[in-house]
């Protein structure tokens, strides 16, 4: 419930770069799985080039008391929302993120070389930053939306690093965090925004939240 009693609505906030292809099947997805579990909702697209951005104009219009975000790559499929929402609810947490790495979980589509680098990426994390949830680089997240506008306040990285400096800090500052199981599937049209110069970025991102933050 929200804080006046009601149903809580949510805000599904799709950050979209040449997604023109995805678009209208994530979207009938979504409403799909939100129809059937009857979940006041509404989705919105924010056309900008950095995640930060991107969340920062989405926030100063959703109108609902969570905030979904994912990619509108279809990447990650729609149907784990419902569960990410009743687990919030049964849990009461601030966060439910959707994690690759937990029992159940997994990825589909990545060659060898791509499952080796996320990966070590996430174990890289893990030993450094010690975030207490499975998947720090994962960006299928549910988030009260206080909790949202503050993390997003506060963080300055860029990229895939903004996810996790997001959750970084959300960890430190003790916010209630629940994971769900996910199947991360590679995108359907276009092609991956992974390249070198992100796992250069990723590295300098990591190495700025072990010794500042």
């Amino acid at each position: 419930m929200s804080k006046d009693g009601s149903h809580p609505r949510y805000t599904v906030l799709l950050p979209t770069y040449n997604e023109k292809e995805n678009l209208p099947i994530c979207v009938w997805l979504i409403e799909k799985y939100m129809k059937k579990n009857e979940f006041s909702y509404e989705v919105f697209f924010s056309l900008c080039l950095s995640l930060g951005t991107a969340y920062t104009h989405g926030l100063q219009f959703a109108r609902g008391d969570y905030v979904i975000l994912m990619d509108a790559d279809l990447s990650h499929h729609p149907k784990f929302i419902p569960e990410m929402i009743k687990l919030q609810q049964h849990k009461n947490y601030d966060i439910v993120t959707g994690t690759r790495y937990a029992r159940g979980g997994g990825v589909s589509g990545w060659d060898l070389k791509r499952k080796f680098v996320s990966r070590g990426a996430n174990f890289l994390a893990q030993f450094l930053l010690r975030p207490g949830v499975s998947d720090l680089t994962g960006s299928f997240r549910l988030y009260r939306k206080d909790v949202l506008a503050r993390l997003i306040a506060d963080s300055v990285s860029k990229g895939y690093v903004f996810q996790m400096e997001m959750m970084f800090r959300a960890s430190k500052l003790n916010y209630r965090i629940g994971e769900v199981p996910i199947s991360f599937i590679d995108r359907f049209y276009g092609e991956s925004k992974l390249g070198s110069q992100e796992i250069v970025d990723y590295i300098r991102g990591l190495l700025y939240l072990f010794i500042f933050v």
